[in-house]
């Protein structure tokens, strides 16, 4: 039967030299040459089953530190090298074995670096919005990747777009989309530039939702996705093609700096676009303000998910015929946020949202219900929010299903279908660390605008006391 070889150079020479000791002297303290040691140290040579016990007897090393592999310090090296500031560097796990394995102590060091990095970026971030909160402006800021570009881009603005809104009407206005603009798009790509659009079974797209073949000029999606969700991909692609100098020209005026950020910015603009070709500005805006902007309403009525009806509603805001200022934000069940969108905000333009009593956070523990609340933030603000869970791709057996949560809101005092104006608000602040309110039972992190108060003799209601 054969055995398992073990290399472990690195971890023997740890030894040595934690003992002080020569290659000569543990070599002979070994019975071995110091030219054999010499190899064993440089994983040229196994250890033995002789040699492990040899070491155990004459040095009392724990067998297992020789046998085993670091693995803690391997999966925080892998966590570290997962951050899309280090991502692609390393080409495969082997050189995080070898750090671990010859340099632990300098493994080790990079952890902490790593994470007194994030400490302080979160920190930065607070400050950021702490200064911004008081009215300053500061030039503070963390080195952005192309999608911190793109979110920042997008969610500092309004999310209407002249161009494209005035193109998409226009365009709409040919077709006959009595019954929603799938089936009439299918058509135009068909006669107007030979592209067929096909519905694929799990097993031909494993991991795919969308993919246009330019040889056979076919648009194949996922029978995954809902039947809204085709309808967006059919819309999406269709912009991409008709509406292509309007994006373009809004792609332009966001003044992105690198190729990549373009690249995401144009399939965000596309996206939007689609949403625009499913829900002409003029008709979507009657019809939101005729059912006072419910959301399951207008999508029963315009063939679209509550997700793609409630973005739509946020970019509501032509010059002379806006409807209500709304915001949106998108997390997911780990509260990542994965999108957000209202120059509003939240109850600025960097729009928060860590607050774990807003109803987006409740609206996991409740799929499919949709939750409405008017909430206070600490300086008297208030906010009508609703929130409801999305579903994403239909998941198979055995397959985690893809939930996230939308949260929409305005002002208050707006006049829409979810407004109660006898109802008490719900106090919320913006997030822990900038939030001052006494006793909160859900607070996560202590306000860093206050010192913690410590008192043996007195416990607050809150994880987290502070005077």
């Amino acid at each position: 039967m054969a055995e398992n070889k073990i290399f472990a150079g690195a971890r023997v020479r740890r030894v040595r030299n934690g003992l002080g000791l020569t290659q000569t002297a543990m070599a002979e303290a070994l019975g071995i040459s110091p030219s054999y040691l010499n190899l064993i140290e440089r994983n040229q040579r196994p250890l033995t089953v002789q040699l492990l016990l040899k070491l155990a007897s004459v040095y009392k090393v724990d067998l297992d530190d020789l046998q085993g592999e670091a693995s803690g310090s391997i999966g925080e090296l892998k966590a570290v090298f997962a951050d899309p500031l280090l991502a692609g560097e390393l080409p495969g796990d082997q050189e995080l074995v070898e750090i671990a394995e010859a340099a632990p102590n300098a493994a080790k060091g990079m952890l902490k670096l790593y994470r007194a990095y994030r400490e302080q970026s979160a920190r930065l971030r607070d400050l950021t919005d702490l200064l911004a909160r008081q009215g300053h402006q500061t030039a503070l800021a963390e080195a952005r990747l192309p999608m911190d570009e793109v979110r920042e881009a997008f969610e500092t603005r309004p999310a209407y777009f002249a161009r494209i809104e005035e193109a998409a009407e226009a365009f709409h206005a040919t077709l006959d989309a009595a019954d929603g603009v799938a089936a009439p798009l299918k058509a135009w790509l068909r006669r107007e530039h030979g592209l067929a659009v096909r519905t694929l079974p799990v097993h031909a797209m494993p991991t795919l939702k969308r993919r246009f073949d330019r040889h056979s000029m076919r648009l194949f999606l996922s029978e995954r996705l809902s039947p809204a969700d085709q309808a967006r991909e059919i819309a999406m692609e269709a912009a991409m093609i008709a509406l292509h100098e309007p994006i373009v020209a809004e792609l332009d005026a966001l003044s992105l700096s690198t190729g990549e950020a373009r690249r995401i910015a144009r399939f965000e603009l596309a996206r939007l676009a689609a949403h625009a070709l499913m829900m002409p500005y003029g008709a979507f805006l009657q019809a939101a303000q005729r059912a006072r902007y419910d959301i399951d309403v207008l999508s029963a009525r315009f063939h679209v998910s509550f997700e793609q009806a409630a973005i739509r509603l946020v970019a509501l805001q032509r010059p002379g015929a806006a409807g209500i200022a709304f915001f949106t934000m998108e997390v997911d069940s780990a509260g990542n946020r994965l999108r957000r969108a209202g120059a509003q905000g939240f109850p600025l333009a960097r729009f928060g949202g860590d607050c774990p009593k807003l109803a987006i956070s409740a609206a996991f523990s409740q799929p499919g219900q949709v939750l409405a609340e008017t909430v206070e933030m600490e300086d008297g603000a208030r906010f009508l929010t609703v929130a409801r869970t999305v579903e994403g791709p239909r998941a198979g057996f055995r397959e985690r299903v893809r939930r996230t949560a939308i949260l929409i809101g305005c002002d208050a005092a707006s006049d829409t279908v979810y407004a109660d104006p006898h109802g008490p608000p719900l106090l919320v602040g913006t997030a822990c660390r900038l939030c001052e309110r006494q006793g909160c039972l859900a607070r996560a992190e202590p306000p860093v605008t206050r010192p913690l108060g410590l008192d043996e003799m007195v416990a607050g209601l809150s994880v987290f006391d502070f005077q």
